[in-house]
């Protein structure tokens, strides 16, 4: 009788340690999952702080952008109100006196060769984009984009060709002009453009036009399969600068 006891008091030790082991692991497991939810969450937050906190400095950003371009834009019109006020005052002043008016006259003619005012007369218009839609393994895709090099060389073909004037997505061609790469975009006159580019010249359309000739550059790029379009016209305006043109170092010769 007594063993029966002894042996039944063992085998509830037993079983109380397993429940022991049980609750133990469960209660380690549900410890586990809480720590695991709250650096999930932990985490979450940091993010969603991270996130909320960038968009609120983009945004903020953005407004300043904004409103530095409309103030610009608001100078940019007072200047072109000025610059019409100067010109009626010119006219008005150089009405009716032979010498004044040659003397306009040569300002405005001066001030068309720089690039500083609207033009127009016939000429080409050429768009020069990325090339789509052309797979190959041993193709390098570099070679399907427009590079600034590939714009610069296009704008010096046309001068030779005689272009008497040249924008560049409205941006007007003058002595001072840099094209230069930057990243996927190219920066003309300080303002940064992406493809397509538009280029605009004044001159003689069939000469201007003989870019597409085999071995010419426009002729080049097609066979590298980037995307050009010539066209000719009549009847195409040219924007002026809108920049500064200022010689520190250059003098008359007396």
């Amino acid at each position: 009788m007594e063993k029966n006891k002894f042996w039944k008091k063992i085998n509830q030790d037993e079983q109380n340690m397993t429940n022991k082991k049980v609750i133990c692991a469960v209660l380690g497991i549900m410890c586990l999952a809480l720590t695991f939810g709250i650096f999930v969450q932990v985490r979450t937050v940091k993010s969603t702080n991270s996130t909320v906190s960038q968009n609120y400095e983009e945004n903020n950003l953005r407004a300043e952008v904004l409103k530095y371009k409309e103030r610009y834009d608001n100078k940019f019109k007072e200047l072109e109100e000025a610059e019409k006020e100067l010109e009626k005052e010119r006219e008005e002043a150089t009405k009716n006196n032979s010498e004044l008016e040659e003397k306009e006259a040569k300002i405005k003619e001066g001030n068309k060769l720089t690039g500083m005012t609207d033009v127009t007369g016939p000429g080409v218009t050429i768009t020069l984009s990325d090339g789509k839609g052309i797979t190959s393994s041993t193709l390098n895709p570099s070679t399907l984009l427009v590079h600034d090099i590939d714009v610069l060389s296009v704008v010096n073909e046309l001068i030779n060709a005689g272009a008497e004037a040249i924008s560049i997505n409205d941006q007007r061609w003058v002595a001072t002009t840099a094209i230069s790469c930057r990243g996927n975009t190219i920066d003309i006159n300080g303002e940064r453009i992406g493809a397509p580019f538009v280029i605009k010249a004044i001159g003689l359309p069939e000469y201007l036009s003989g870019l597409e000739r085999p071995g010419g550059y426009l002729y080049i790029l097609r066979e590298n399969n980037v995307g050009v379009k010539l066209e000719k016209s009549n009847s195409i305006t040219i924007p002026k600068y809108t920049g500064v043109i200022d010689f520190e170092y250059i003098q008359d010769v007396n």
